[in-house]
């Protein structure tokens, strides 16, 4: 009786989830003809001007991204439901570098991971026995290469960029990772770390049913687009008034294919930053959209999400500063070549 009444709530929650998608579609079709609406029938607003510009841009982009974030957020946390911490640690020890690297920087996309938990998986993997150049690797790719950064991108400016930041972000995460690991800098780990009991006892994780994956879905919507909303919204806003109100091409003279120095600025400008992708990447199409290149924008976006100033600050607590010197390094010179790149290939 038990194992129907459960089959039975798992069928309801399955034709909910299937009517919530179909909902989800059509409010999604409408977004563009209502902002449309709203903005020029409504508001009066002229086609032509400024503030009728910005106004159509936020209040289009707002609802969609927030919708998509929901979305795949939610089919993400699924995923994860599959890759635990603990699970991550067992798929990774033992293995070589190289093979070890791209399957850290694979595992970073779909395993929970934020600044704040950099410092327990850090000591997690150096536990486990995991290569350091595999465990940067990791620590890489979850930042930079995370469903926010990816859903956004593709809402925003299409699938082709969002796959080839996808590409190139992983791709800094596996050569990195592997650099990293050939400089054999596990002397600049802390003392405290290394000195650490390895081998503890493996967690055994309790089986989940699909009831139980679909509760991590909604966890994972609640968790992650309940904080990051604010900063979508501050984003596309900021987006907005450089879509409106900044003259076209104007960002082409000091983000533009020809100022050979704009790449390392952006660099420069982007590592002491404070956001996340939820807020930088709105801007960032606005600053396409204004003639900056993209080989630049892209450093510029890699250096905020992947080697912010807040993330080396805690991973001060596990990493000696020549340590995180070097992790700055070659990450960042990894992000220069990918920004020098696009510049000069489109």
């Amino acid at each position: 009786m038990a194992a129907q009444w459960r089959a039975y709530f798992d069928v309801k929650k399955l034709a909910v989830a299937i009517a919530g998608l179909i909902a989800w579609v059509l409010v999604y079709q409408i977004l563009e003809p209502l902002s449309y609406f709203l903005v020029y029938d409504v508001m009066g607003l002229s086609r032509d001007s400024h503030l009728g510009n910005a106004l159509q841009f936020f209040i289009y982009d707002t609802p969609k991204v927030l919708l998509l974030l929901t979305l795949i957020v939610f089919l993400v946390g699924i995923v994860r439901s599959y890759f635990t911490p603990e699970k991550t640690r067992q798929i990774l020890a033992g293995k070589r570098e190289s093979v070890g690297n791209v399957i850290g920087a694979l595992l970073g996309i779909v395993t929970p991971f934020c600044s704040c938990s950099a410092v327990p998986l850090f000591i997690g993997f150096v536990q486990a026995g995991i290569p350091l150049g595999v465990t940067f690797s990791f620590l890489i790719a979850a930042p930079m290469v995370n469903e926010v950064a990816v859903v956004m991108l593709y809402g925003l400016l299409g699938w082709k960029i969002a796959l080839l930041y996808m590409a190139t972000g992983l791709t800094i995460a596996i050569v990195a990772g592997w650099v990293i690991g050939r400089m054999q800098q596990e002397e600049h780990i802390e003392e405290w770390v290394t000195e650490m009991r390895a081998g503890q006892p493996l967690v055994f994780e309790q089986k989940l049913t699909f009831s139980d994956r679909v509760a991590a879905g909604k966890s994972a919507v609640k968790d992650i687009v309940g904080k990051v909303w604010p900063y979508v919204v501050a984003g596309i806003g900021v987006g907005a008034l450089i879509h409106g109100f900044v003259p076209e091409n104007f960002m082409a003279s000091l983000m533009g294919k020809e100022a050979w120095w704009s790449v390392p600025a952006a660099v420069a400008v982007g590592i002491p930053m404070y956001s996340n992708a939820a807020g930088i990447i709105p801007i960032v199409q606005a600053l396409l959209g204004k003639g900056a290149a993209l080989g630049t924008v892209l450093a510029f976006m890699m250096s905020v999400i992947a080697l912010s100033l807040p993330e080396m600050v805690i991973l001060r607590k596990v990493l000696k500063p020549r340590l995180i010197g070097t992790f700055v390094g070659v990450v960042g010179l990894g992000i220069l070549t990918v920004g020098y790149l696009f510049n000069i290939m489109i």
